[in-house]
């Protein structure tokens, strides 16, 4: 079951960075409810094996194309984000002392902390795109202007993931032309 569900972030993973035209050096905020894969209702069962399958699946994704990943903890450590030091450069104000564990952040988070280098805890981040598994919340972390992205892949496990991108603010009115790229 864990090599399907590795198999499933990875594929989510890498669909999301091909829709958002994701570049080295972006950040992607995932959150992850263990419970919802399983099958059951959020925060009741958490799973470490769960867990460390889905950061697994995700984070060789990112990591092949540069792309950082923030793994969210649950709403028991205010949905704080795990990332590797070197993401968290400029934001040294936003670090948090915690290290998540299962019942106290999420086996997702807990997975990320150990699966990092050299993990760091930050109170937010303001990430370019973001995975949602399970109806974790991720909006919080999300830079403006969030756009939904459609994925091919609907769930992982039994949980919906909801997936999205973001684009610059649009100024300027109806006299104003943007650069379609950004769109």
């Amino acid at each position: 079951m864990t090599e399907r569900i590795k198999a499933e972030a990875r594929a989510a993973a890498e669909q999301l960075c091909e829709a958002a035209r994701l570049k080295k050096g972006a950040i992607v905020v995932v959150g992850c409810s263990t419970s919802e894969i399983a099958g059951h209702r959020v925060g009741t069962e958490s799973s470490p094996e769960i867990g460390r399958a889905v950061f697994e699946g995700i984070s060789e994704a990112l990591g092949e194309r540069g792309i950082y990943l923030a793994a969210q903890c649950c709403e028991h450590l205010n949905r704080a984000v795990i990332v590797e030091r070197e993401a968290a450069a400029g934001r040294e104000e936003a670090v948090v002392s915690v290290v998540p564990q299962p019942k106290a952040g999420g086996s997702f988070a807990a997975a990320a902390y150990k699966g990092f280098r050299d993990p760091v805890a930050l109170e937010e981040i303001k990430a370019d795109a973001g995975i949602d598994i399970g109806g974790t919340l991720i909006g919080m972390h999300l830079k403006k202007v969030a756009v939904p992205v459609r994925l091919g892949v609907s769930r992982i496990g039994e949980a919906y993931i909801t997936a999205a991108r973001t684009r610059p603010k649009l100024i300027g009115g109806s006299r104003a032309v943007y650069d379609e790229n950004l769109l």
